[in-house]
């Protein structure tokens, strides 16, 4: 089973609407798939419960006993961690699970700064584990009709992780879609349902490589 943590230590940059429309593209590729809520602030769950859990399969697991607790699921091909903000003992312990961190940034100096100690971690991680997990960045909520994501990408690179070529937009459908729960398989809005297979196609093939 490959484990994919979406981790960000600040709120807000889509981390959640990122983890669980993953979840549903990759159910639509054909895999098995499991999304794993390590947030105490549940928003997963109670995604999950708007759609009667009808969607895609949740379990809540918001310990620091994480990577021991993943050992009891199986069954599945893939399982999405949906990380935990300002908590870096769940950001250690999502860490220590993951096959992949997957790290959505706005394109924002707050989300940039606010990843840097995120990045830290992970590398500390990959010190002691001959380079795992792997890591990138996902830019989320860029702004149609401006460079905001090319300039964002400039600057990201210097952390030295990969950065995806996909990303997301602001789009209305990726709000409307959770609070209904609901994902943008469900919705009208074709070019954010594209959005997010890209890049899921991206991460797969970065898990493979």
């Amino acid at each position: 089973m490959k484990k994919i943590a979406v981790l960000n230590q600040k709120g807000g940059t889509g981390k959640t609407t990122l983890s669980i429309n993953l979840a549903r593209a990759f159910i639509s590729a054909g895999y098995k798939v499991i999304l794993v809520d390590a947030d105490p602030q549940s928003s997963t769950r109670d995604w999950n419960d708007a759609n009667d859990g009808k969607i895609v399969p949740v379990i809540g697991l918001d310990r620091k006993s994480l990577p021991s607790d993943m050992n009891n699921i199986t069954g599945y091909d893939i399982a999405i961690i949906d990380g935990a903000p300002q908590t870096k003992e769940l950001a250690i312990a999502a860490i220590k699970t993951a096959d992949i961190v997957l790290i959505p940034v706005q394109p924002s100096p707050f989300d940039i700064w606010a990843a840097n100690d995120l990045v830290n971690l992970i590398k500390e991680r990959q010190e002691l584990t001959d380079g795992n997990p792997k890591a990138a960045f996902v830019v989320s909520r860029q702004i149609q009709n401006t460079g905001s994501g090319r300039e964002v990408r400039d600057v990201l690179m210097d952390s030295e992780l990969k950065i995806f070529k996909a990303g997301t937009f602001q789009r209305i459908a990726y709000s409307d879609c959770i609070a209904t729960g609901k994902t943008v398989f469900e919705y009208t809005d074709k070019k954010a349902k594209e959005e997010i297979e890209e890049i899921a196609n991206e991460l797969w093939s970065y898990i493979n490589e």
